[in-house]
């Protein structure tokens, strides 16, 4: 039987949300997990987040066949993935390769979104800031220097394209990051500000489209002036979405059927795919009865297991207890066993 698909009245496909979760899950390797070498599976998913240090290799666990915790670890060493604050000034793990295009289209639409600074004087600041961070400094020096002018130690981070140094950035550390500037570390220039903007516009669509033009803003934290050579020289399709929102995606982009099946997964905290999207369209993969429990008014955002695509627990590895399951509704039999066979394997990553 041919699959009917539905059109608005202009003739635009009329993306379902199920349509639209397994274009997520398929184009963030949630479908079917690919062997891949680390710096490459992590521009196929854009950028991880990495405000706790082992959300980035649980992330990749659940996405790249065979993945081991020292292959991240090394991809940071060997200055092939690079740890930063980027998007809506928090931390991400990037590739090195997207890493200057992502800061030269983020960073300075940052500053110029910092409120009371003048022009001359944030570009005097950032020439401190790039000065000092050619030898390592920490985030407490980088905030003597700029702190009290730039109206927080946030926003100092958005002064240079500021790189953490590994250990930073690798399983288990805690301790206090030091930093380096983008040309130290990997020992190139950024890019120009209109080719940042493509190259975001191109990968955030890979990533997490079909997508608004709201959800590609919020996601990165800018403005759309910021961003309007991507959104105008590249070839972008449209649909729609059952709402009759206007969606984005790039010309050739998979977009799998709704009934695709979906095996279970584990995201870790503030995994990207619950955040790439601006309120209420996080619904194509977290339903929004459980929204608030999973995105805590603080901003914390709680590891995740999905079943049939969707948000529908959240979990934790006690060191004791090992691994605990808190379902956010009513899992059949066959489900519990789906997550605790994949929830075993986890456990084993995990202590490993």
């Amino acid at each position: 039987m041919a699959r009917i698909t539905k059109a608005n009245a202009k003739g635009e496909r009329v993306l379902t949300l199920r349509e639209l979760n397994r274009a997520l899950l398929e184009r963030q390797l949630l479908l079917v997990p690919q062997r891949l070498p680390v710096p490459r599976a992590i521009e196929r998913l854009c950028a991880l987040q990495a405000q706790y240090a082992p959300s980035p290799y649980i992330a990749l666990w659940s996405r790249v066949t065979g993945f081991r915790k020292e292959q991240l670890t090394r991809a940071l060493e060997d200055r092939k993935a690079v740890k930063s604050t980027l998007f809506r000034i928090t931390l991400h793990i990037t590739s090195a390769r997207d890493y200057p295009y992502y800061a030269a289209a983020w960073l300075p639409a940052a500053r110029e979104m910092t409120p009371r600074v003048t022009v001359e004087r944030m570009a005097e600041l950032s020439r401190k800031v790039h000065e000092a961070a050619q030898k390592q400094i920490t985030h407490e020096q980088l905030e003597a220097i700029a702190a009290e002018e730039m109206g927080g130690r946030w926003r100092t981070r958005t002064l240079a394209p500021l790189l953490h140094v590994p250990p930073a950035g690798t399983w288990g550390f805690h301790g206090r990051p030091e930093l380096l500037v983008l040309e130290a570390w990997l020992g190139i220039d950024l890019p120009p500000r209109e080719e940042g903007a493509k190259h975001l516009v191109r990968s955030y669509l890979a990533s997490f489209g079909p997508a608004t033009q709201q959800d590609l803003l919020r996601f990165a934290g800018v403005r759309v002036g910021d961003l309007r050579p991507g959104l105008e020289q590249l070839e972008l399709r449209t649909f729609r979405d059952e709402r009759g929102r206007e969606l984005l995606d790039l010309a050739r982009a998979p977009l799998p059927d709704g009934e695709t099946p979906a095996p279970v997964r584990f995201l870790p905290k503030w995994d990207s795919s619950l955040l790439a999207y601006a309120p209420p369209e996080r619904t194509r993969i977290l339903p929004e009865k459980f929204r608030s429990t999973v995105i805590r008014k603080n901003g914390d955002v709680l590891p995740t297991v999905l079943v049939d695509g969707f948000v529908a627990a959240t979990w934790n590895v006690d060191r004791k207890r090992g691994l605990e399951i808190e379902p956010l509704r009513r899992l059949t039999k066959a489900e519990r066993t789906e997550i605790n066979e994949e929830g075993e394997r986890l456990v084993e990553f995990v202590r490993s």
